[in-house]
């Protein structure tokens, strides 16, 4: 994509996809430092094969700010070159933080702007900076996001669910007490060519690699994944009127073991009788 400001439009204005885009990035990579006085920065450090997407965060402000490069000897490698975008104004760091961008440490308290904005195109940001996008070792498509934001993890979840049907709960892990959440085969399918549209502002790999994500094709004889249904109070009470599971089956478009089942679990304690 060429590198522009959208025109006509106020710098990070959400409803513009690039903007909203560029504002889900910094949330989840960003990082908003405050100074003595009036001084502070906000900064974002990438590899520098990824340099091409910070020219473009350069291009849609309209402050003054800077890539730099440097190369240093990291844990995972000899020599590693990244480069870093700098902004500096105070009148974009506040408008960043009035938005929902928090000073110092974030990735618990960030959440998706209270106004209106470009729904797929800050989800796609949040992927691109946290996410991943890709095959899995055995060659299934998948498409995941790790946050320690819950607000950002039910977020992923909701979106999801509308553009596939699949219904995902998110809980935190307890090795490192974030959450991880990944969907798979023609759920991961349909989330990325939905998110990575053609045109779009994106990390460069990582929107090759949703394209490549399309070619994927079930094997034969492999089964579909079933999506469970889950119970509401409303089923629960009909269940328990009837006292059937083969009555209820019929009125409630169920599977009479799928009945009797919630039936055991009601009884049993181990579901919650309705009110």
């Amino acid at each position: 994509m060429a590198e522009r400001e959208p025109s006509g439009h106020q710098f990070m204005d959400l409803t513009v996809p690039e903007y909203a885009y560029m504002f889900g990035f910094l949330q989840a990579d960003g990082h908003l430092q405050q100074g003595v006085g009036q001084k502070g920065k906000l900064s974002v450090e990438l590899a520098a094969r990824d340099i091409g997407l910070l020219r473009q965060f350069r291009a849609l402000t309209s402050y003054n700010s800077t890539i730099s490069e440097r190369t240093r000897s990291t844990n995972f490698a000899a020599t590693h070159t990244s480069v870093t975008w700098t902004l500096c104004s105070l009148a974009a760091r506040t408008l960043l933080n009035d938005l929902g961008l928090p000073y110092g440490r974030k990735s618990t308290t960030i959440a998706p702007p209270r106004d209106d904005f470009s729904r797929r195109d800050y989800l796609r940001g949040v992927i691109d900076a946290d996410g991943s996008v890709g095959y899995t070792s055995k060659g299934f498509p998948f498409v995941s996001l790790t946050t320690a934001s819950t607000a950002i993890g039910h977020y992923l979840c909701d979106y999801t669910r509308r553009v596939t049907g699949v219904q995902r709960t998110i809980k935190r892990n307890a090795r490192d007490n974030v959450y991880n959440v990944m969907y798979a085969m023609e759920a991961a399918q349909r989330l990325a060519a939905d998110l990575y549209y053609p045109g779009c502002l994106s990390l460069a790999r990582k929107h090759a690699a949703a394209d490549s994500l399309a070619t994927w094709v079930r094997p034969a004889g492999m089964r579909s994944a079933h999506t469970a249904r889950r119970w509401n109070e409303t089923e629960d009470r009909i269940l328990l009127k009837l006292n059937s599971p083969t009555a209820a089956a019929g009125v409630l478009d169920r599977t009479p073991q799928s009945c009797n089942l919630r039936m055991w679990r009601l009884r049993s304690g181990q579901a919650t009788m309705p009110s």
